[in-house]
């Protein structure tokens, strides 16, 4: 059960995250000019990112509603749900007419459909971690358990541009008009195959045993919030050294590539396609090192790295020259790699089972609104005032400094037994509570 549990975690992410980044990644190339024509090139590549940083500022949302369910009514149940919320909302996307058709109504209902996206994933992430980690019964692999949901990410992206770099070679100049629209209509099918693996899992040890000692928090996400508000608030820094760059590394560089340095679509998208094929083995790699020298250590060394890397990325982008821009995108998966697939059992293990589902999803994405959304906006604001990408480096670095300073106070708990209550929380982990639905 824990290796099916492991593959339905997976692979539901990555077509969660197909979904996510295929938004993302479209808006940098088709949006601007389909849904804001009206506007400068700046002013459009601002409102089309606008519309991508809206799904992150929904996340934090979707949190807190699945948190509640995964806590109240179980894992397997919210992931199902989420997985829906996703695909329904990502086929609609296809179907959206462009300012021509319906003027401004375009980029509004574009604007709904990535809110509903961003509460999908928002409830995903916790969900698929604990799905993985609960079903893990030694503590010595729980690292390298716990960063296969977040492998989804890297496969989601791969998934995501092979899709987009396909239907630009068969739709050719089409693709603004209808090419782009396909990867996101024929994401149903994937949506089908993800529900099919995801209703064949068995709820997770940890949660049955709550359920079976009557110990499921009435209110787990007010509960929460109020027991262990530290964790949540680290959870939430320790990410910036990691969405920050990530946004800025595989989103705005699309942007920044094709509009100042001129580089074709299919050169950045193939860049960004080589990072996420590295991160298939660095995010494990960095998971199963976790499991080795602590999660602490681990994290701290990749945020470290990420305060240098932004100025080699960028300076390798700058040259223009094609095999330099892939190595300088290829280059930022080895900080964020290391981060990012030591991160799921370093936030989740930060809270108490019967509020963990709740504390690690809103800890995460809360993130997602003060670095993962903004960044490529804010990107392309300094690079308008200052018109160096030298700004951005900084930008990268202040956040990757701040995530390191945060994960020196998290707690370790590596080589601990997660499963049972944390006496330290108090509240329903002293005595039974009355369940209710």
């Amino acid at each position: 059960m824990l290796l099916r549990a492991v593959i339905a975690s997976t692979v539901g992410t990555s077509i969660e995250w197909y979904d996510f980044f295929l938004y993302g990644t479209v808006a940098g190339l088709v949006f601007a000019k389909e849904y804001f024509p009206k506007s400068d090139p700046l002013v459009g590549t601002l409102a089309a990112f606008a519309t991508y940083a809206v799904g992150f500022i929904a996340r934090p949302i979707g949190a807190m509603i699945f948190g509640h369910y995964g806590d109240r009514i179980g894992r397997k149940a919210a992931l199902v749900a989420t997985l829906l919320l996703m695909g329904i909302a990502t086929v609609l996307v296809g179907f959206v007419p462009n300012y021509s058709q319906i003027g401004i109504w375009g980029g509004i209902i574009l604007t709904a459909l990535r809110f509903i996206q961003g509460i999908g994933v928002g409830g995903e992430w916790g969900g698929s971690v604990l799905l993985a980690m609960e079903w893990s019964k030694s503590r010595g692999n729980r690292g390298f358990i716990a960063s296969w949901p977040q492998f989804g990410v890297p496969a989601g992206l791969i998934l995501s541009n092979l899709a987009v770099l396909a239907f630009n070679a068969i739709a050719g100049d089409q693709f603004s008009t209808w090419g782009w629209r396909v990867p996101f209509i024929l994401s149903a099918i994937l949506i089908v195959f993800g529900l099919w693996i995801r209703l064949g899992i068995l709820e997770t040890p940890v949660f049955s045993k709550l359920v079976a000692e009557n110990r499921r928090e009435r209110a787990p996400v007010p509960e929460v919030i109020k027991r262990q508000p530290g964790p949540i608030v680290r959870s939430a820094l320790i990410r910036l050294a990691e969405q920050t760059p990530f946004y800025v590394f595989t989103v705005f560089v699309l942007a920044y590539g094709t509009q100042h340095l001129k580089l074709s679509n299919s050169l950045l998208l193939n860049a960004v396609l080589m990072f996420a094929i590295l991160e298939l083995f660095t995010i494990p790699f960095s998971g199963h090192l976790s499991d080795r020298i602590g999660r602490k250590r681990t994290y701290l060394f990749g945020a470290g790295l990420m305060v240098v890397t932004g100025f080699a990325f960028f300076d390798l982008i700058d040259t223009a020259n094609p095999v330099l821009v892939v190595l300088g995108v290829v280059l930022g998966a080895i900080p964020h790699s290391l981060v990012y697939g030591t991160q799921a059992a370093l936030i989740a293990e930060q809270f108490t089972p019967r509020m963990r589902y709740s504390g690690a999803s809103i800890g995460y994405q809360l993130a997602s609104v003060i670095a993962g959304g903004p960044a490529p906006l804010i990107a392309t604001w300094l690079f308008a005032v200052y018109k160096s990408a030298t700004p951005i480096a900084i930008y990268i670095a202040i956040c990757a400094l701040i995530g390191f300073i945060a994960t020196i106070f998290m707690h370790e708990y590596s080589h601990k037994d997660i499963s049972q209550e944390y006496a330290h929380v108090g509240g329903a982990s002293s005595k039974p509570t009355a369940s209710a639905p």
